[in-house]
């Protein structure tokens, strides 16, 4: 039987294995999996080696500070990848966790196959990385169209997969009017999946609905969650008595929320993709510790955090970032948008015309056919 090991970092990793993975199942069902993963990869029956939890740091001084523990957790992960013996190691973003046990893996038993999805943002910073890629990896699966450029110039062997998350869904037959009994507005708000962001993003985001509050009543607020952090979520709620909202961990009512929501602030990252494919004008928001935030400032090469903006060359989702991701901000810049239906709908007629060159409908036909190739 052939075997592969799924090697993630992070929730949004996870997510995107799992669907490989899925699709995969259908075709060649006589594949043996093991993991680190989390709960979408469980969700289809595959067994993880420990908690992601375990792995995911957010920021140069939270992987400072816990330096020694994750030196211990590579070379634990490295260790039981080695003795699984796969055909395919394939890791799935997380670079900085993911590639570290791919490189070890390597050069211990060269005859797996390392095939990584997600690539490392060399179009942000350290570009130099692409060099050492090639010494240990054997397949690179890309997102966006114009990173091929930077993986062709070393020869490492690429494909253009486009981006999953925005693929063509059939549309749900969940019903949400139990959740949102009084049919009010919805303004979906994503606070991250990390422990890390929400403990950083919830306070502001709780004030941010405050404000609302004082000036309209008739919207309810969704956050949008793992199982992990949800009941957390919703005991915070109750805490700061914020009766017109509630938090949701399942993913099928979570899209049907979305798309029918009239506004989202989402943490910059994956999901901020996944808004504007659901054609809902946003905002992104991002704050980090003052020392992780300099660093980035010196290091990175473009203006934006979003990848729209990034893409486009322009501010054209608002971001709010670091001392202006405050409650006030957020406040004014969601307020002003919904006061002014042409701004709306001029971002999400911008957006669209980005997201569409990210789009294949064919994503996870490559990625499993990839995957298949090489076993």
């Amino acid at each position: 039987m052939k075997k592969i090991f799924i090697l993630t970092g992070e929730p949004s990793g996870d997510k995107l294995a799992s669907k490989a993975i899925i699709q995969l199942q259908k075709l060649e069902p006589n594949i043996e999996y093991l993991s680190v993963g989390g709960e979408h990869l469980k969700k289809i029956g595959i067994k993880s080696l420990y908690d992601l939890n375990e792995v995911t740091y957010l920021g140069f001084t939270k992987v400072l500070f816990n330096i020694f523990k994750i030196k211990k957790k590579i070379n634990e992960t490295v260790e039981k990848i080695i003795e699984f013996q796969p055909d395919i190691l394939f890791s799935v973003d997380s670079p900085d966790f993911t590639l570290r046990v791919a490189k070890k893996v390597k050069k211990i038993n060269p005859k797996i196959k390392t095939i990584h999805f997600v690539a490392p943002q060399v179009w942000v910073w350290r570009e130099s990385r692409v060099k050492k890629l090639k010494l240990f990896l054997d397949h690179i699966l890309l997102l966006f169209p114009f990173e091929k450029k930077y993986f062709d110039k070393e020869n490492i062997k690429s494909t253009v997969v486009g981006h999953p998350l925005l693929e063509n869904i059939e549309k749900s037959k969940i019903d949400i009017s139990q959740i949102i009994k009084s049919h009010k507005k919805i303004i979906s708000i994503f606070p991250g999946s990390r422990k890390s962001e929400i403990d950083i993003l919830l306070p502001i985001l709780f004030d941010f609905v405050k404000l609302m509050n004082e000036k309209n009543n008739d919207i309810f607020y969704v956050f949008h969650s793992t199982y992990e952090y949800n009941k957390m979520i919703q005991d915070r709620l109750i805490k700061e008595n914020l009766n017109n909202c509630g938090s949701i961990a399942d993913e099928k009512i979570k899209s049907e929320i979305l798309k029918s929501s009239l506004f989202a602030v989402a943490k910059s990252g994956t999901i901020s993709l996944e808004v504007c494919n659901a054609k809902i004008p946003s905002v992104v928001i991002y704050k980090m510790n003052i020392i992780n935030f300099f660093i980035i400032k010196i290091l990175v090469k473009v203006r934006f955090a979003n990848i729209i903006n990034i893409a486009a060359d322009e501010e054209i989702i608002p971001e709010l970032i670091q001392s202006n991701c405050n409650s006030i901000n957020i406040f004014k810049k969601v307020d002003h948008l919904l006061q002014n239906n042409q701004l709306l709908q001029l971002q999400i007629d911008k957006s669209q015309k980005i997201i569409e060159g990210f789009k294949s409908n064919k994503s996870f036909n490559i990625i499993t056919s990839v995957l298949t190739d090489s076993l």
